[in-house]
């Protein structure tokens, strides 16, 4: 197999472009209103919750429902499974997981697939706009991903795989995205009053969507990397000692260099509880035909940064 033919096995088959019709530079960022009051609401919630029902119980909740919509929901479920299909698993445990991944606040399947793969294509070109290289300040970028959304003048046709496009289910919980915290508000308050509602809610979403993005944001500025992938105007870079906390979504090098590997911690020292989860639902039998780093053809454009990594390019020895 060619080159090219190899390269075209890692672009994006949802989307659709034309060499000379479509760029990712020209466009322009605008406040998207809904977006906005939605986590500025999960801000003034988290507020009120520190202030009045701060106690080592709503803490715990909080972290338990993080943890729970975090890991087996946005990157299980939303990220490895449903965007990169990096493993097989029946209809209703994805459908569960992606379910969990709603629930973390930043979009249902169809915005999230759409947001990533638009993200991931522009950041493969030669060029491409600030706003999907997260080029400007913290402040003004902060203010873009988490406030406005970008509209390109020559965007690409975006196709959703027909399965997910006919899917009910998915329709619906993108469509009611938000008020899919609604069962959930019910169900705290009657347990535990406001104090589980704000901190088990508002203070769940404020803190996971702000941690997408600085986490996405120090990810395509800052870090070690052990892959360079030549031709891309963004490269990704590993945030150390973040893999607990982002359940292994930190080690972006490794994920733009192999980004259809459900193991995104691919060196023995980096943790990736998102992979452990699904090697456990493997050991259950829930979880099969996992994908890795070893498992992907190599990529012409893909070049290692050190001797070890040469090694693993040239077909000897894999890391990790």
């Amino acid at each position: 197999m060619d080159n090219q033919a190899l390269k075209k096995r890692y672009e994006n088959e949802r989307i659709k472009t034309s060499a000379s019709a479509n760029d990712a530079v020209n466009g322009v960022v605008k406040w998207a209103p809904l977006k906005s009051l939605w986590i500025t609401a999960m801000y003034l919630g988290t507020i009120i919750g520190v202030y009045n029902y701060f106690s080592w119980q709503t803490v715990l909740v909080f972290f338990i429902t993080s943890g729970v919509t975090l890991c087996a929901g946005h990157s299980v479920g939303m990220h490895r499974k449903l965007i990169h299909q990096s493993y097989d698993c029946p209809d209703w445990l994805e459908k569960t997981l992606v379910y969990l991944g709603t629930l973390v606040g930043l979009g249902g399947p169809f915005t999230m697939t759409h947001t990533h793969d638009m993200r991931d294509w522009a950041q493969r070109q030669s060029q491409c706009h600030d706003y999907f290289a997260h080029r400007q300040s913290m402040p003004v970028d902060a203010w873009w991903q988490m406030h406005c959304d970008i509209h390109l003048h020559h965007a690409p046709e975006f196709i959703f795989d027909k399965a997910m496009a006919q899917s009910r289910f998915y329709r619906c919980i993108d469509q009611t995205a938000m008020l899919q915290q609604l069962p959930w508000v019910l169900l705290f308050f009657f347990i535990g009053g406001w104090g589980w509602v704000l901190f088990g809610i508002c203070a769940r979403v404020a803190i996971s969507i702000t941690g997408h993005w600085l986490i996405g944001y120090i990810a395509h500025n800052h870090g070690p990397r052990h892959w360079h992938v030549e031709g891309a105007c963004v490269q990704g870079y590993d945030v150390d000692f973040c893999g607990l906390i982002t359940f292994g979504e930190c080690w972006h090098n490794n994920h733009h260099a192999f980004p259809g590997s459900a193991k995104l911690g691919i060196y023995n020292n980096q943790m990736d509880p998102g992979w452990w989860l699904i090697k456990a639902l493997e050991k259950a039998g829930f979880i099969s035909n996992i994908k890795t780093h070893k498992d992907l053809p190599l990529r012409p454009e893909l070049q290692a940064l050190n001797v070890e990594d040469e090694i693993y390019i040239k077909g000897t020895q894999f890391p990790g």
